[in-house]
């Protein structure tokens, strides 16, 4: 089946053009650390591997929550821009790039281990509406990393915590 085809039993259920969360893509000069910070603070094993182990991974991908979205760890010279980037001094622009949020049961717990292993503030908790709170940390490689108490999530996987 062509990607652009869509089987019998994949069918969407909005016109919406952003479906949901697919891949969050993350980068890193080193990929190995970076991997060995995320499945220590995440508590899993990335699932994929490219390339295969035992060689030194240029990605890996991890599945995370309750609807197994895809965080991967990309090594950073495959970043879109990324040579251009030198050139231009334009790397160093985290501030005003997009943020992606992930849902978690507590913000606070969260930020707080974040910050234990070794992740820097970049926005603190803040308080959006009712049922809606934030936070950012900037990762040990240069990444913005959102994590968010969201009611809708919630009420979309079913209610209730993780």
């Amino acid at each position: 089946m062509s990607t652009n085809e869509q089987s019998e039993t994949v069918r969407p259920t909005t016109t919406a053009p952003l479906r949901g969360l697919s891949t969050v893509n993350l980068y890193a000069d080193d990929v190995a650390a970076a991997q060995r910070w995320y499945t220590e603070f995440l508590g899993v094993e990335p699932y994929f591997f490219n390339p295969p182990q035992p060689a030194p991974p240029m990605y890996v991908e991890f599945r995370l929550g309750d609807l197994q979205h895809e965080l991967g760890i990309v090594d950073r010279r495959f970043a879109p821009g990324a040579a251009d980037e030198s050139a231009t001094g334009a790397g160093d622009a985290a501030a005003a790039l997009p943020i992606t949020y992930w849902h978690v049961d507590d913000v606070e717990a969260v930020l707080a281990r974040l910050l234990e292993l070794g992740a820097s503030p970049h926005q603190p908790v803040i308080e959006r509406g009712p049922g809606f709170v934030t936070a950012s940390v900037v990762d040990p490689f240069g990444n913005v990393l959102g994590i968010m108490f969201n009611r809708h999530f919630l009420d979309m996987v079913g209610g209730g915590a993780a």
